[in-house]
């Protein structure tokens, strides 16, 4: 279950795998996600680990325990720049009964080079 969301088709981001409390998800490189330079600018980065994480706290979700969700916090750690396409990782790793506890990571794709990392706290309830 994963709503669809508007501003995940404007960032362009195609779903690889999503399996119980796990997401992989690729975010294409495209000029107009770009900050200074030529890397993908922190906040569309941010944007797209913050849709991973909820996507992976939805895929492990029982909509019948409620269906309004909201990210509550997020931390990201910017280790490099991300010159093309970006692989995103997000697993849920603690469930409670309205809180799901997740871990983030972030890979250039063609280099596998560590972009970000991070946890995200997301609420369905």
């Amino acid at each position: 279950m994963f709503p669809d969301v508007p501003f995940q088709k404007l960032l362009g981001i195609e779903i690889i795998a999503v399996a119980k409390n796990m997401a992989k998800v690729r975010l294409p490189f495209r000029p107009e996600l770009v900050g200074c330079g030529n890397a993908f600018h922190g906040g569309a980065l941010g944007s797209f680990l913050d849709l991973t994480g909820a996507l992976a706290a939805w895929s492990g979700h029982d909509i019948r325990n409620g269906m309004k969700a909201a990210t509550v916090s997020m931390t990201i750690n910017y280790l490099s720049a991300a010159q093309a396409s970006v692989i995103a990782h997000a697993k849920a790793v603690k469930r409670g009964k309205k809180l799901i506890f997740c871990e983030l990571s972030l890979n250039e794709e063609t280099s596998d080079k560590t972009v970000a990392n991070g946890t995200m706290i997301y609420l369905i309830a």
